[in-house]
């Protein structure tokens, strides 16, 4: 079972935001949709673009290198399904934001 480990502060990330965390090695990607965290790998899966410095609209982040799209919740690519991010489970206790990894 995997462990959770701290990533960042829940203050630091505020609705519609998104900021990129290093977590047990790996750089992570955090995305606060309406109060919800999801967390995926920081990498795009089309040329390695920071998709943790992309533009979140609702549950989808774009690519700030060629806008390709993932849904943050599913890890999925909006072009092809086929196409998915690592996703992390998350856990938010008293403001702190976990990722287990």
């Amino acid at each position: 079972m995997a462990e959770f480990v701290k990533a960042a502060s829940l203050s630091e990330l505020s609705p519609g935001s998104a900021k990129v965390v290093e977590v047990a090695g790996k750089t992570l990607a955090l995305f606060n949709v309406g109060g919800t965290i999801y967390a995926t790998d920081n990498t795009c899966l089309h040329q390695g673009g920071p998709l943790g410095e992309g533009e979140l609209m609702g549950e989808v982040v774009v690519c700030p290198w060629h806008q390709w799209e993932y849904n943050v919740r599913t890890g999925e690519n909006v072009g092809d399904r086929a196409l998915k991010l690592a996703t992390y489970p998350v856990q938010v206790e008293a403001g702190e934001i976990k990722v287990a990894v």
